[in-house]
């Protein structure tokens, strides 16, 4: 079985609007969801064996935070300029890459994408929020053979859902 979790980046600064899109950084409220989205997943005890992440600020900011809040080596965070703004199915051919060594892979990255590779996986979501984490199971041994016939829903959280 292969596990996903895709993690929108956190909520982004707009306070240079000639700043280049890919450039943005992490607002202020971006700096403090995205630690807690990752304590969220370590108290449900989910941790990546991998993470690649879209190389804009804002994405790269939120992966980095996560993994030092999860305990994952920063060194080992790829970087993937495809994952900027990338489509649905370019975000998952990046995922099917991925070496069948990992079980739980983490991707970092964008809407409209995110969305699109949800409702394509058979899932229905109005919004993916900033720093919103979207999980699916695959009932298969190769990242290669992931699709929607064999995606199951794991977990869907974000910052203003109330924790159980």
């Amino acid at each position: 079985m292969k596990k996903l979790v895709l993690i929108r980046h956190a909520k982004s600064s707009w306070d240079d609007p000639f700043l280049n899109d890919h450039e943005r950084p992490l607002a202020e409220r971006g700096y403090r969801d995205a630690p807690r989205m990752a304590q969220r997943l370590k108290k449900k005890d989910i941790y990546p064996d991998a993470i690649i992440s879209s190389d804009a600020v804002r994405a790269k900011s939120t992966a980095l935070i996560f993994a030092e809040n999860l305990h994952f080596p920063k060194e080992k965070v790829k970087f993937n300029e495809s994952l900027y703004m990338a489509s649905s199915n370019t975000i998952l051919n990046e995922i099917k890459k991925t070496k069948n060594n990992i079980k739980i892979l983490f991707v970092f990255g964008h809407n409209p994408g995110f969305n699109e590779f949800i409702e394509k996986m058979g899932e229905d979501i109005d919004n993916l929020p900033t720093t919103g984490l979207f999980g699916f199971k695959f009932e298969v041994a190769d990242w290669e053979e992931i699709s929607k016939k064999n995606a199951k829903f794991w977990f869907f959280d974000y910052p203003k859902r109330k924790e159980d």
